[in-house]
């Protein structure tokens, strides 16, 4: 089901001053629709906005670069490391 056709049967409460209140029923009314879609409106946005930006990794060219220069050419495991990867490759590849 779409985000327009769900059934609505989930409420948001939303505690707000007098002023702020009026200020936001008069951008609705502008819009010509109600508080809450026009709340609806602005907010899911900018829901979305915040968890792409916490879900993405975004990076320089140079720290591309050298990511990709990394897995492309990954530099050779020594001491504690190889020997920790050699221990669990015994224990648990089968």
């Amino acid at each position: 089901m779409s985000e327009t056709s769900s059934a609505k049967d989930c409420r948001i409460d939303l505690r707000v001053t007098q002023e702020q209140k009026e200020l936001l029923e008069r951008a609705a009314s502008l819009k010509g629709i109600s508080l809450s879609a026009y709340t609806l409106f602005h907010l899911l946005p900018l829901a979305k906005q915040d968890i792409d930006a916490n879900e993405r990794l975004v990076l320089s060219n140079l720290d591309r670069d050298l990511f990709m220069s990394a897995m492309e050419n990954p530099p050779e495991l020594k001491g504690k490391l190889q020997s920790a990867i050699h221990e669990y490759r015994q224990k648990y590849d089968k």
